[in-house]
């Protein structure tokens, strides 16, 4: 699907599935350095199954143009612009790491809007290690090949894989890699300047899941705990052996999370 928003084209997969009808939005949102692709196993099982499924790409991601947004704010804002560019009035928000970050602050800021959430990797705070940092300003191929050996689980990286003939550490990998010049780094800076999660995650009101991974390197499992307390009535999913990408080490459990909490409203 192609939209325009704030004058730029923008991208989003939708399970092959023409969107129309009264079915539930849900709208996917990725990590830092990513894009929709990376929701591929949940957008084509959603659309298949009675929901709307939108895998946006943020600005300057994937196949969306425009620069990459430089704040947490900015992407929840920018948001409600796309949803609002393609005729939804509320929607079901799905996120990944950052993706999380900005599903907390659409959830407290546009409460109105958001149906519920549910949140994969998510933490009070995402500070980059400085080695991660310095290869997305100047070695890219090195910090997708960091990200994909700190953001699976063990299973994964010993070849198991829930899609037969798939490689997850080198379809993770390539996909940041193949990231525009800049874009992991503004990430990484507005990840790890936002400092609202916890005040946001104080604010939501609307049915929430926690998954986390028990392996997950990147988030830990306290950190996603952490985010869940301060949510009221928020239910917490553990993945045992799972790491930071869960929605492609252990799709079926992700999907399973993101139905049962849509279920809720």
């Amino acid at each position: 699907m192609i939209v325009t928003v704030d004058g730029h084209t923008t991208h989003a997969a939708t399970g092959g599935v023409e969107l129309n009808g009264d079915d539930p939005v849900v709208i996917l949102i990725h990590g830092a350095g990513m894009d929709g692709t990376i929701w591929q196993l949940q957008t084509r099982y959603l659309a298949y199954r009675g929901h709307r499924a939108v895998a946006v790409d943020l600005p300057g991601h994937g196949k969306s143009e425009a620069k990459p947004l430089a704040t947490i704010a900015d992407m929840a804002e920018w948001v409600t612009r796309f949803a609002a560019a393609v005729g939804f009035a509320s929607y079901h928000v799905v996120g990944h790491s950052m993706g999380t970050f900005v599903a907390l602050e659409l959830a407290a800021r546009f409460a109105d809007q958001v149906d519920s959430l549910t949140l994969l990797g998510a933490a009070a705070a995402m500070p980059v290690h400085p080695e991660l940092v310095a290869a997305a300003a100047t070695d890219l191929p090195r910090a997708a090949s960091l990200m994909s050996a700190w953001g699976l689980g063990r299973p994964a990286h010993a070849g198991v894989n829930p899609t037969p003939g798939m490689w997850m550490a080198g379809g993770s990998q390539a996909l940041v890699e193949n990231s525009d010049a800049g874009v992991l780094s503004a990430d990484f800076e507005a990840c790890a300047t936002y400092d609202g999660a916890l005040d946001a995650a104080s604010k939501v009101t609307c049915p929430t899941t926690i998954v986390i991974g028990s392996d997950d390197r990147m988030t830990v499992p306290k950190q996603g705990r952490q985010v869940a307390d301060a949510i009221d009535g928020a239910v917490v999913v553990e993945l045992k052996g799972i790491g930071h990408s869960m929605m492609i080490e252990d799709p079926r459990s992700v999907k399973r999370a993101i139905v049962d909490t849509v279920a809720k409203t």
